[in-house]
């Protein structure tokens, strides 16, 4: 089966889109990836969706805008792709846009992914799964981190206890390891502060920090730091999850009102440590001896250095070394949900997202033709093999 995998992260850059191949061979999915790209928000529909996030208050008026507009983008997305395969795909796989992250007291009540299915579904003809969050959390879990099933299915064969950890505008870590129960958890931010701390510094002029440059020539404010690890989220238990109704740019600007000055370099610098500090906690306390990284933050190379550093002799390298692209891997298991989705298969881990059991994950539209489901797999998977092509 082809599939056309489509996300847009915390970090609003845009949506990204991957497409593979996937077959089920015994207990084992190929996955051979065929192509990867983003296309970008216009302008103004990304400023609407940052003009949406909490704490701002929006309306059901411009929600319905968005759900539609965003839908439309991520129809237009999908066309794209399909028009550069050399053979058709069967079914496209739309995570959407999350704009909210409800966690009351620990738990998920609920969570919000826009962009309209529907369109994807007018535009392509392809049938489409979407609404990927809702199931697990309706069964008591979190709702994410959804890399988990990708992360345990690909490293679970390994002989060491592994964590795959994506940066995005939230980081998330799945912890595998030989004889005991995977976890996975959103360790706290990612990019999302450091994205704040750039356009703050730089009157909006930048948007991020382009390989890390800004947080090199900085040091890092101790009293910054402290108060930013202040945060109890760091302290919960997981299963937990975040996003940007928490940490925001006035959730920053209160840190730093609470400091006093503190220069655009050193700010940069200690919300960059942050994030690898942070990480590294999470990956200590479960034990850690190898780190697969993914996601934007893959890209910054100062990120990176402090993240090796703080984990001292623990090996950090990018998920492509597996075979998968750091940039495009949230797309690539976004495909691989809609895919053990359309074969009956649960898209869940448990023991990661604190759902009650497993979950078939998603809603599925009928593409032009209708719908025509596979007999459910008779042998549920239980290894990830990535092919690359020569």
């Amino acid at each position: 089966m082809r599939v056309v995998g489509l996300i847009s992260g915390t970090s609003m850059d845009g949506i990204d889109v991957a497409v593979a191949d996937f077959q089920i061979s015994g207990d084992q999915i190929d996955l051979t990836p065929l192509k990867a790209m983003v296309v970008e928000y216009e302008p103004e529909l990304r400023s609407d969706l940052e003009a949406a996030l909490p704490p701002a208050a929006t309306t059901a008026e411009a929600l319905c805008r968005l759900d539609n507009e965003v839908g439309q983008a991520f129809a237009r997305a999908a066309g794209r792709a399909l028009s550069e395969l050399s053979a058709p795909a069967d079914l496209i796989v739309s995570h959407g846009q999350t704009l909210f992250h409800w966690v009351e007291e620990g738990h998920a009540r609920g969570t919000l992914q826009i962009g309209q299915p529907a369109w994807i579904a007018e535009q392509t003809g392809l049938p489409v799964v979407a609404d990927l969050r809702a199931a697990d959390v309706a069964a008591g879990g979190q709702g994410a981190p959804l890399a988990a099933i990708f992360d345990v299915l690909l490293l679970q064969q390994r002989n060491r206890k592994c964590a795959a950890v994506n940066i995005g505008g939230i980081a998330n870590l799945t912890a595998v390891g030989p004889g005991s129960e995977p976890i996975a958890f959103d360790t706290g931010p990612g990019n999302v502060l450091i994205d704040a701390a750039v356009r703050y510094v730089t009157d909006r002029q930048e948007r991020f920090d382009r390989n890390g440059k800004l947080a090199k020539r900085g040091a890092i404010h101790v009293a910054l730091l402290d108060r930013l690890l202040s945060d109890p989220y760091y302290r919960a238990p997981p299963p937990k999850t975040t996003g940007r109704e928490w940490f925001h740019r006035p959730y920053l600007l209160e840190a730093l009102a609470d400091v006093g000055p503190v220069t655009a370099e050193d700010l940069v610098t200690t919300v960059t440590f942050l994030t690898a500090r942070t990480i590294a906690d999470a990956c200590r306390d479960n034990s850690v001896e190898e780190v697969i990284v993914s996601g934007g933050g893959a890209e910054n190379a100062t990120l990176l250095e402090m993240l090796a550093t703080e984990l001292g002799g623990v090996t950090v390298h990018p998920i492509d070394d597996l075979g998968v692209s750091a940039a495009f891997k949230e797309a690539y298991f976004i495909a691989l949900i809609g895919f053990l989705t359309i074969n009956g298969l649960p898209g869940n881990v448990p023991s990661a997202t604190g759902a009650r059991d497993p979950k078939v994950l998603g809603s599925v539209l009928p593409g032009r033709n209708g719908l025509s489901l596979p007999p459910p797999a008779a042998i549920t998977p239980e290894t990830l093999r990535i092919v690359v092509q020569a």
